[in-house]
Formats: structure tokens, C-alpha cells, sequence
């Protein structure tokens, strides 16, 4: 790959980062604060938070196998994806590439931060089901491609990307290449988080909205080599993650094993869900799926979609997405409400 100094935008490898209260004493037990101009009262809340939210990561580091210094947490992972444009993309020169169909944030940061986004589509079997090729996907880089974003598990196909493709693009690509795993959790094959120290230029999305069901916290996570997060810490806001979002990734870090549970009880879920929506007569072609929501082709998706919002009941319409005309995007929720949905559709 290319050296990280050749990657990083001239302006951000020599930038001075903003340098805050709480960044500048180190290693003290201190307990009276009048440094940073809060308020004495309203104790917790009045104190700033940690801007490099130290105890999430000494919870979250041994639980992803990682150091503590390749973590980066954002105000969910859109943060991160909005850090490596800023970071790594010249505005107006350089340009990213992805899949198509994928989540629809790559394209978005690409625009707000005026880099030229490409799109390759995605190939299919015979059957429909998602095809994806390296060799497509870097032949549409050139030497202004400063980053690949991957989605694996992908949304809103669902499947796993190949894994011997992905690894095609690590060992090929000299840029930065972004595996995005925020579904990793319900998938079977093993996270990239394991290839970190083989591929300098690897970064590893995931969050805390799908198997730890706090989507509501907002709070993602990017992994990478010390430096590349160092250049995260560098260019974030100061206070990006907020106290009341630490407190309560500190307690769903407090009991893991809630976590394992809940993901355990969605994969059986999703198996029943699919065996249901396979028995349904409008349901043409259910894609294969790593993650916890399920792709499907329908006989007359707009149609099935507003009778279920008759009914109180919502699903993703993804029909007028590139391959995706006439499907669903449905996600797995409890036997109760998967019931409903079921019922629904009758």
C-alpha cells in the first residue's frame, strides 16, 4: 500500500488538533475542577465527558480482541464514515468506490465532503441471489481512489460479501479499504477485526444500534492501526460522544453475556421467520442472509407494503433500489411481532 502520509490530506497530516481541559492534565486523581469553565452544580452532568471515552474502550477492548488504541467511538458509525472522507479525501480531486446496491451513507458523505463517488453493480446467478467480484470493484479505482467501502454483511442484500473477494481487494488495493460490519455480530464467518495487524490499511466498521440494541445511544465503532485512529482522535469534534452515551455502553459492556443472548435469540428468530415467508404465496425469492433482516422478492412489493401500513405494520420498501424492484427489506423482530407481520400478509 501506499504510505499512510501519502494517503492523509496534506492540511490534516499537519494539522494542530483543538487541545481541551480534560486533555491536558494526565495521570492525577484530582477532584475539584475549575478548568474548564462548567457549572458546579447538577453533579454528574455538569463535568464535560471523556473525549476519548478511555473506560468504554478498556471494557470493549478485550471483547473485540483488539488494543485499546485501535478503537475509535463516534457519534454512531456515520461519524466514522464522515472522519475518513475528511481525513483521507481531497475535496473536488479524489474519489471513493463501492457496491451497488449498499448503504446509502457511503454516497451521502461522499457528496456533503464533494468527493466523486463510483458505484459498481453488484452481478447476479441465475437464481437472483448477489454475485460480488473483486476485479470489477477495482477496476472501476484509479490513482485518485483514496478509499473502497465494503458492507459485509451487506445492506440491504444481507449476505456476507465473499470472503476470499474481500481479501482479493486487501491484497490488491493501495488505498484505505472499509469493511463495514455493523451486522457482524449475526453472521457465522469471522470478523476482519482478527486481520487488523496484516493489513495496515484496514479499517473495520461496526456498532452498538444492531446486536447490542442501542440504536438509540448512537454511538459506532471504527478499528484500525494506532495511527490511522490517532488521525480519527485528531480530527474529530473534542466531545463527540456523549456522557449519557458512555453510561450506558458501560452497562451493556457490564453484562456481555445480554448481548449474546439477545443475538442468539434473532438468529433462531430469523430461521423461523424465513421458513414463514417462505410458505407465503407472494413471496417470489427470500435472499440469503447473514444478518438480522431478511430481503424479499415480492409478486407486488408496493402493494404488500402499504397493506401492512394499514395495518400498523412497517417494513422497508426497497423497490425502487438497483436490483432490488419488487423486494422487501424486512427485519427480524420478536415472535410476536413476527407474527403480526405474518398475519398481516394474509
Amino acid at each position: 500500500m501506499k504510505s499512510l502520509q501519502e494517503l492523509v490530506r496534506p492540511n490534516i497530516w499537519n494539522l494542530k488538533p483543538y487541545s481541551s481541559a480534560r486533555d491536558e492534565y494526565k495521570g492525577v486523581d484530582a477532584t475539584v475542577f475549575l478548568d474548564a469553565n462548567e457549572s458546579p452544580y447538577n453533579i454528574p452532568y455538569n463535568r464535560y465527558p471523556d473525549p476519548l471515552q478511555a473506560e468504554v474502550k478498556r471494557l470493549l477492548a478485550p471483547i473485540k480482541g483488539v488494543g485499546e488504541e485501535q478503537i475509535f467511538l463516534g457519534n454512531g458509525s456515520d461519524e466514522a464514515i464522515d472522519l475518513i472522507f475528511r481525513t483521507f479525501c481531497e475535496p473536488g480531486k479524489d474519489n471513493v468506490v463501492s457496491l451497488a446496491p449498499t448503504y446509502g451513507m457511503y454516497e451521502v458523505c461522499a457528496d456533503v465532503n464533494d468527493v466523486a463517488y463510483r458505484s459498481v453493480l453488484l452481478d447476479t446467478d441465475r437464481e437472483g441471489n448477489f454475485l460480488f467480484s473483486a476485479d470489477a470493484l477495482l477496476a472501476a479505482t484509479d490513482e485518485r481512489t483514496k478509499a473502497i467501502f465494503l458492507c459485509s454483511p451487506n445492506n440491504p442484500t444481507g449476505a456476507c460479501l465473499p470472503r476470499e473477494e474481500l481479501l482479493k481487494v486487501l491484497r490488491r488495493f493501495d488505498g484505505m479499504v472499509v469493511i463495514d460490519e455493523a451486522y457482524a455480530d449475526f453472521m457465522e464467518e469471522p470478523s476482519f477485526l482478527t486481520l487488523l495487524s496484516e493489513y495496515p490499511h484496514l479499517i473495520v466498521l461496526q456498532t452498538f444500534s444492531k446486536a447490542w440494541a442501542s440504536a438509540g445511544i448512537r454511538l459506532g465503532m471504527a478499528f484500525a492501526s494506532t495511527e490511522i485512529i490517532g488521525l480519527f482522535n485528531k480530527v474529530k469534534y473534542p466531545y463527540n460522544v456523549n456522557v449519557l452515551t458512555q453510561r450506558a455502553a458501560l452497562s451493556l459492556l457490564a453484562d456481555y453475556s445480554r448481548i449474546t443472548a439477545w443475538v442468539s435469540e434473532t438468529k433462531a428468530e430469523r430461521a423461523r421467520l424465513i421458513a414463514l415467508l417462505e410458505a407465503h404465496p407472494e413471496c417470489m425469492h427470500i435472499y440469503p442472509t447473514d444478518a438480522n433482516f431478511v430481503l424479499v422478492r415480492m409478486t407486488d412489493a408496493p402493494a404488500m407494503y402499504n397493506r401492512l401500513l394499514a395495518k400498523g405494520i412497517i417494513v422497508r420498501n426497497r423497490h425502487r433500489v438497483q436490483l432490488c424492484q419488487n423486494c422487501l427489506r424486512i427485519t427480524v423482530g420478536t415472535p410476536e411481532e413476527d407474527d403480526a407481520l405474518l398475519a398481516a400478509m394474509r
